[in-house]
């Protein structure tokens, strides 16, 4: 039975960052209520079928795919998995699957195995190309990393969850990035903290394009002030419509001066997920690959426009 986009995929190589993925993958389909697909590419013939409701050893199953099933139907027993195996190769097969899921999880680093990839680089091919949103699972994320610590021995699954942040140009607002980054929100009841952050440049070309005439003898000191005003104005007009769409999310907005990749790798240190966009037939530019690379926390990359 095919599920469609309503499910959540991960790629399965048998590689250790690759199971990481796929636990952040579990955590995610059960958080949305969605069934999860396992994807294993590469040689051996294409097979495919959900997991059996029989107890197999572990030790006894014969390949990576099947040892990430079973072992992610006894963490999650209540998830619908759905396990395949394709011999197509590892980025074409996962942009396919794209197409048809939800979400699409990798890992940052996978398995050497794929014949003409070096490591790392299967992640960042298919966050470059696929048509939905792509989370790309840092090496050794645990579940506890998505939630605030906790104190007096309180069960680390009973932590409120961290910040969802979202990056944003209030220039290009794109409605699929937005409403990715408050579904996540809302789905985990946590905080969404949108940064948008700007250069000097910005606001005196908002003003050209709107055909209005910027005043040359403003002090350095009074249009960065304005411009600080403007690029807020324009953050709040942006998210309002969102605001009342989701009114049990808490949203905290920061308009800051600068390059928008620290200030983002910043927030990502106390985030749950970084959610950042790409517009759709191009790839991620240059601060989207640098976050993806070095954010302590789980990327999504969300395709728009």
């Amino acid at each position: 039975m095919s599920t469609g986009t309503r499910s959540i995929t991960v790629g399965i190589d048998g590689s250790p960052t690759s199971l990481d993925a796929a636990d952040w993958a579990a955590r995610e389909a059960r958080r949305r209520r969605l069934p999860l697909r396992l994807l294993h590419a590469g040689t051996g013939p294409a097979v495919s079928g959900r997991v059996p409701d029989v107890d197999v050893p572990a030790g006894r199953t014969r390949t990576a795919l099947d040892r990430a099933a079973i072992r992610l139907s006894y963490a999650h027993p209540e998830l619908d998995i759905i396990a395949r195996r394709t011999g197509t190769p590892a980025v074409q097969a996962l942009l396919a699957a794209a197409a048809d899921t939800e979400t699409l999880v990798v890992g940052s680093r996978g398995s050497t195995g794929f014949a003409g990839f070096e490591v790392g680089s299967v992640a960042l091919a298919v966050a470059a190309r696929a048509e939905r949103p792509v989370v790309v699972v840092r090496a050794g994320e645990l579940p506890e990393d998505e939630r605030t610590p906790v104190r007096d021995g309180a069960p680390p699954g009973s932590a409120p969850y961290l910040p969802v942040v979202l990056g944003l140009d209030v220039d290009r607002p794109a409605d699929d990035l937005i409403r990715y980054a408050f579904d996540t929100a809302g789905f985990r009841s946590a905080p969404l903290h949108v940064v948008h952050a700007w250069t000097r440049s910005e606001p005196y070309a908002r003003e050209v394009r709107a055909g209005r005439t910027p005043r040359p003898d403003d002090t350095a000191e009074g249009r960065d002030g304005e411009g600080r005003d403007g690029e807020g104005r324009a953050l709040a007009g942006s998210l309002r419509p969102w605001r009342r769409r989701f009114p049990g999310t808490t949203v905290r907005e920061h308009v800051l001066q600068g390059l928008p990749g620290p200030h983002l790798l910043r927030a990502s240190a106390r985030a749950g997920l970084l959610v950042v966009g790409r517009e759709a037939g191009t790839g991620p530019g240059r601060v989207v690959r640098s976050l993806i690379r070095h954010a302590p926390c789980a990327v999504a990359v969300v395709p728009h426009g």
